[in-house]
């Protein structure tokens, strides 16, 4: 496929071939043709950053952890009580 008409793709791929190139478009397109994917919404795997926060915590840092991760406060204070 080397004479890509934008006009002609898919809305998904027409999207992709905007923002990443044809190449990238490509790729994707190879990788997950005929699947239906989705994308969680936090792009951290949850469980293994609680791990990290729990070795991080010094005892007073609950603040700065919650700025670093995007985490309420309330939310460190339950992860490090687990």
């Amino acid at each position: 496929m080397t004479d890509i008409k934008p006009e002609l793709l898919n809305d998904v791929y027409k999207e992709i071939y905007e923002e990443l190139g044809k190449e990238s478009m490509l790729k994707i397109y190879n990788m997950f043709k005929g699947q239906q994917i989705t994308f969680p919404v936090k792009l951290n795997n949850g469980k293994k950053l609680q791990q990290v926060i729990i070795e991080e915590y010094d005892g007073t840092n609950t603040r700065a952890l919650s700025m670093k991760y995007e985490y309420s406060e309330k939310s460190i204070r339950r992860i490090i009580k687990l």
